[in-house]
């Protein structure tokens, strides 16, 4: 018997702005959770009704845990929600005379009422509860994450990586209310010694690039395929860059097919204004609206309108290939790695934001995993190993994935200019700490917690990513400088004993995050 195991990294950056009412990155998050988040418990709850024993790993990260837990943030998903229902009802009207864009502008029409009536009437606008009734069902595994997914070893102060991973464990702790198991190392990036927080962490489990596991000392014996224990005590699971590559690939993905709905192509870049937001008084932005009539068709041709039907069909083919691409490949491990696991980790939203058809493809494949065959079975990193508690002993080595698999997207010169302001906040704030550790008043724990606050979401790697890639490198540079700057305003008002409550106020406005936070793990 093989086993695989599927883990989905559900993480977006804080992003909440009380200050202003249209905030365009607020949209990733309700975007997310209206393309990949809701769709994908729908999987999971109609795989549980059926009663397909399947398991299943998920990340959902602080930040995230955070924005789906935030009033202000629910009350504008709704809003948004209900201008997504408007504007397909705008567009079942102007396309009446179109057949096939008629079908689609129904079509979205119903996914945005049906993701409404779930949120809203359903689940009360509360997915967080829904995340812990999965966990509670035992088919669904939820791990933790550092505290904003900081890249742990660019943070050079150990007591900068040591708050990153207690304060994600606090956090998960607080939601799920029980000690997690796995901890997700933000972009798999590891180097020697965070094994050592984890295990501080009580964690017992995290993930790998290949190459983490395959450069350890000693070489592990079965590759990729077995996790390893850490001479601390937590175990590495090596990502599998074969069936990965199947999904993220940009030549050989599933995603890129070209009778897949095309992710550019959005009426919100393409009509006008006043049609997509006619209440709205700003009519230069453009953003996305998630009625995209269009497929991936090829990359020289003109785009064909979406086949709905079609679609679904052909990710039942990926499905079909990626379950028999795995049997092979469990089959050829079988004479030289006994109980071989295949971990295969991705980004929750590939499925269903980027490659709408996603969700599709994953329920076939666990419906298929589960009733069509017994080569291998779907697990998670914990039951393995409970299941094969003796594993060898490596020490795993420096890696991360991404380009080059060496930190090259987090540290390039797009984006090093932030490390040397990350590193010396992180500096002040273990002085700070130490200084105050045994009579801090009521007013200078509340700065103290806030200037944890201000330092973890400078050290988000999203930022350095969005830099990099240049996606949101504005907004990217604004967050982190906005975030150096109220810390070390913060900072000096401790330091000269005149804190200007008025400021402590508004920042904790703005970054309501972690009320519960522990600023004495700097110390």
């Amino acid at each position: 018997m093989g086993y695989l195991a599927l883990i989905l990294h559900a993480h977006l950056p804080f992003v909440r702005h009380p200050e202003s009412e249209h905030v365009f990155e607020e949209d990733w998050l309700f975007e997310a959770i209206t393309e990949s988040y809701i769709p994908l418990i729908a999987v999971m709850e109609r795989l549980q009704n059926d009663g397909i024993p399947f398991q299943l790993t998920i990340t959902v990260t602080p930040p995230l845990c955070a924005m789906l837990n935030d009033p202000l943030l629910r009350e504008r998903y709704v809003r948004y929600l209900e201008r997504s229902i408007g504007l397909s009802e705008r567009e079942i009207e102007r396309n009446r005379h179109h057949p096939k864009l008629l079908a689609l502008a129904e079509f979205y029409l119903e996914r945005f009422s049906e993701c409404r009536q779930r949120f809203v009437e359903e689940w009360k606008c509360d997915l967080l509860a829904i995340f812990r009734r999965l966990r509670e069902s035992g088919s669904v595994e939820i791990i933790a994450s550092a505290a904003t997914h900081g890249l742990l070893p660019l943070l050079q102060e150990s007591a900068a990586a040591r708050a990153q991973v207690l304060i994600g464990r606090d956090v998960y702790l607080e939601t799920f209310g029980a000690e997690p198991a796995g901890f997700w190392l933000p972009e798999c990036a590891f180097a020697p010694g965070i094994e050592n927080i984890l295990q501080e962490a009580n964690l017992r489990w995290f993930v790998l690039d290949a190459h983490g596991l395959l450069f350890g000392n000693p070489r592990p014996k079965r590759a990729i395929y077995a996790p390893c224990y850490t001479p601390a005590g937590p175990a590495a699971y090596a990502r599998d860059r074969a069936s990965s590559r199947q999904v993220w690939s940009a030549h050989e993905g599933y995603p890129g097919d070209p009778s897949y709905r095309e992710f550019y192509r959005d009426i919100g870049f393409e009509l006008p204004a006043q049609h997509l937001c006619p209440d709205s008084s700003d009519k230069t932005s453009r953003r996305f609206t998630g009625l995209k009539y269009h497929r991936v068709t090829g990359k020289n041709a003109e785009k064909e309108l979406y086949d709905v039907g079609a679609a679904r069909a052909v990710a039942e083919t990926h499905a079909t290939h990626f379950f028999e691409a795995r049997r092979k490949q469990i089959e050829e491990l079988r004479s030289s790695h006994s109980s071989a696991i295949i971990v295969t980790p991705f980004d929750a939203e590939l499925f269903g934001h980027w490659w709408f058809e996603g969700p599709h493809f994953l329920e076939t494949l666990i419906r298929k995993a589960a009733c069509d065959q017994t080569d291998f079975e779907l697990t998670t990193p914990s039951r393995y190993l409970v299941e094969y508690s003796a594993q060898q002993i490596v020490s795993a080595a420096a890696s991360s994935w991404g380009e080059n698999g060496h930190l090259a997207v987090w540290l390039d010169e797009s984006n090093s200019w932030i490390y040397p302001h990350l590193h010396a906040c992180a500096r002040r704030m273990v002085e700070i700490a130490r200084a105050h550790s045994s009579d801090a008043s009521p007013v200078e724990e509340r700065t103290l917690k806030q200037l944890v606050r201000e330092l973890l979401l400078m050290q988000s790697s999203d930022w350095a990513f969005l830099m990099k890639s240049g996606t949101a490198k504005d907004y990217a540079t604004r967050r982190t400088s906005d975030h150096v700057r109220r810390f070390n305003k913060l900072h000096e008002q401790v330091v000269d004993h005149q804190i200007d409550e008025n400021f402590l106020g508004d920042c904790e406005w703005r970054d309501n995050l972690f009320p519960n936070v522990n600023w004495r793990y700097y110390i």
